[in-house]
């Protein structure tokens, strides 16, 4: 799989499409720039702001974002780079079955990028879908119209698709999850303090609008949309919350199709499938009874006039960002003003950039590897990956709080890690994908059919071990339980994050703790209920489970007391398994960097800008986390979002770590010093 950089390097080349020149390091600010830190503030009273102070005072939260940070910026460069790609590609004719990710990276791109079609068409390539939901007649048809929403992506009332069965890892199953939601979360229709309520008012107004756009009298609009928040808030209130959500032993629930028949029995499971066209559908995991539950209720209960109305918001909602201006401003004011308090939209191409990793990321990241991420890339990250696997195999053998049994099945889960870096070894195939110069949103609707048949496909099937869960120009990384595997695509493998020119302390303090966090998260309250293969078995002794949750819980009650907004505190339940890998992944990355500087003693004496490497290290780490957000989005994020508040995933995690007050020589009782009796370290 090597070949296929220099073959689409060529191809490019024979086509005259040359990508920008990637960014030299040079060019980019040095790894840590003394400007962005505020010495005015103590390392020992808030490491965040001592780090990042200065960054934090004269940065701007550029318009279209809710949030700002390092990983934004780094996102910024790829999108810049995938621009590139995307519009030469567009400019230039090739023979699809030569050049097919030219192909259709070019034609997709040209297709979201045409306003002005766009524009005049609105929702006329949407006319058969409309018509469809139009000719429900009955409950019958009722199930068929939301069974074929599902193939097409629009997750009206449940969701339904593949996944690995949690007991039997090597074998994709049927996968039935709660859904159905217009908003967020289901905090949004239950809670009922004066924000949800007025997000509540909001909603209804949002959905109105889009109706009316849809061509309905405003006053049928307006009962619509109530009567759609009604069903919303009921399905709402039959799902479980995300902390119930992150329990995956209460989330197995496998049962044959009868008994499923029994759980819904207003609806007939075979028409659905015949629908999505599942063939055998074998057992299915129905994650959440309880929801399917009240879900047949509703199904049939609720007029079918209501239903219309239902499936009619979930259609322009899932396609509104493809549509004319009109939806995409009311659509945008909604998603992005009201919820996140971000004050401008992006820039078409950027948005098209975005949709298009979203539906044919890989044809995408195909293209932007081969000039973006050079081997020598991917062969540094690999011996980073194993310099932290290594720590952390010590961590084990050496933990007070974990008996021998339970540390030989620790040690190997550890050593069966699948460690996927930079790309895919097999590429998907879009052959069987439609991708024109035709109206934008039918190109994503076929996308995202392409994406629910492939889905379907696997039900019954052995797993395929080489699917990625990301694409390639993600700046972001992973761990798979099921899989058992811990993935860091090529996105982020490059400045904040890894520098092929910095000194061990910076990309140890960077990348390095993203990829103890990932390997923690394999231990992490989820991640330790699974095996070396991916199956949910329980492979703990009692006595070292039950020294996990006390440790775990003190982690829960830490990050409980932290306040990110006047009186809306961090959920330490929802943030654990986030939190618990925070810790682990800075732990453990600090002691991969005492190993590389025990090789080259050396370089322990040798200060940068005043700084040890230790020292260097937690600025690297500080670094990576600079960020500002707008109080709407913090305030969605600690409702929604399984990770702590970017400040505290800096002075969480260094305040536990006896490392970190030795680098600094920081006095005991200060801010960022907690007490022994207090202080928490799982790995």
């Amino acid at each position: 799989m090597k070949s296929f950089i220099p073959i689409i390097i060529s191809i490019f080349c024979a086509f005259n499409l040359r990508a920008a020149t990637p960014p030299q390091t040079e060019q980019n600010p040095p790894p840590l720039d003394p400007k962005n830190m505020d010495t005015s503030i103590k390392p020992g009273d808030d490491f965040f702001r001592y780090a990042n102070g200065t960054w934090i005072k004269r940065t701007e939260i550029p318009p279209e974002y809710s949030r700002w940070g390092a990983f934004n910026e780094l996102i910024e460069r790829n999108n810049d780079a995938l621009r590139v790609i995307a519009e030469q590609a567009s400019k230039t004719q090739v023979d699809p079955k030569l050049a097919p990710e030219i192909q259709k990276v070019g034609d997709y791109y040209a297709s979201g990028i045409d306003e002005k079609t766009i524009d005049a068409l609105r929702t006329k390539p949407l006319a058969e879908e409309f018509q469809r939901i139009d000719a429900i007649k009955d409950r019958a048809a009722l199930l068929k119209a939301i069974a074929h929403l599902h193939t097409i992506g629009v997750g009206a009332f449940f969701e339904f698709g593949s996944g690995q069965d949690a007991k039997d890892s090597s074998r994709d199953i049927a996968q039935a999850v709660q859904g159905g939601l217009g908003m967020p979360d289901r905090d949004y229709y239950t809670k009922q303090d004066a924000d949800m309520k007025q997000k509540r008012e909001k909603y209804v107004a949002h959905v109105t609008k889009m109706l009316t756009l849809l061509g309905e009298p405003a006053d049928k609009a307006a009962e619509d949309a109530k009567k759609i928040l009604a069903l919303e808030t009921k399905l709402a209130e039959a799902s479980r919350t995300r902390v119930q959500l992150r329990d995956p032993i209460k989330n197995y629930n496998k049962m044959g199709v009868r008994q499923l028949q029994d759980v819904t029995p207003d609806w007939n499971w075979s028409d659905y499938f015949k629908t999505i066209d599942l063939v055998e559908s074998g057992d299915v995991n129905v994650q959440q009874p309880e929801f399917f539950k009240a879900a047949n209720d509703l199904f049939r209960s609720t007029s079918l006039d209501d239903w219309k109305a239902y499936l009619r918001w979930h259609l322009i909602n899932a396609t509104a960002p493809t549509l004319s201006k009109d939806f995409v401003d009311e659509d945008f004011n909604f998603r992005e003003r009201i919820l996140r308090g971000t004050q401008q939209i992006k820039p078409r191409w950027k948005r098209v950039i975005l949709s298009e990793d979203n539906d044919i990321g890989e044809a995408l990241g195909k293209l932007y590897v081969g000039f973006y991420f050079p081997p020598e890339a991917k062969a540094r990250a690999l011996e980073l990956v194993n310099n932290l696997k290594e720590a952390l195999a010590d961590r084990i053998k050496t933990l007070e709080w974990m008996d021998e049994p339970t540390k030989q099945e620790a040690l190997k889960k550890l050593a069966a890690f699948t460690v996927k870096i930079g790309y895919p070894d097999k590429w998907l195939d879009y052959s069987l994908l439609q991708i024109d110069r035709g109206p934008f949103v039918l190109n994503a609707l076929r996308a995202n059919e392409f994406e629910a048949d492939r889905d379907i496909k696997k039900i019954g099937k052995p797993v395929d071990r080489t699917d990625w869960g990301m694409t390639p120009p993600t700046v972001n990384a992973y761990y798979n339980s099921n899989m058992n595997e811990i993935v860091f695509p090529a996105g982020i493998l490059q400045p904040p994050f890894f520098y092929a020119k910095a000194d061990d302390a910076v990309n140890y303090g960077a990348i390095g703790a993203v990829i103890g966090h990932e390997m923690t998260h394999g231990f992490d309250d989820q991640g330790r209920q699974f095996d070396a293969k991916g199956n949910l078995r329980d492979w703990w002794t009692p006595k070292s489970a039950e020294e996990f949750e006390k440790r775990s819980a003190a982690i829960v009650q830490q990050f409980n007391e932290y306040e990110a907004l006047p009186g809306l505190h961090v959920n330490g339940e929802l943030t654990q398994g986030e939190n618990i890998a925070d810790i682990g992944g800075v732990k453990l990355a600090y002691a991969a960097l005492q190993k590389a500087l025990d090789k080259h003693p050396e370089e322990r004496a040798k200060k940068i800008d005043g700084f040890t490497p230790e020292q260097r290290f937690f600025l690297s780490f500080a670094a990576i986390w600079r960020q500002k957000i707008r109080d709407e989005d913090q305030k969605m994020r600690l409702t929604t979002d399984p990770h702590s508040p970017a400040q505290f995933r800096v002075n969480g995690p260094l305040s536990d770590l006896p490392e970190f007050q030795k680098a600094y020589g920081i006095p005991d009782g200060s801010p960022m010093v907690r007490s022994a009796d207090k202080r928490v370290n799982i790995w």
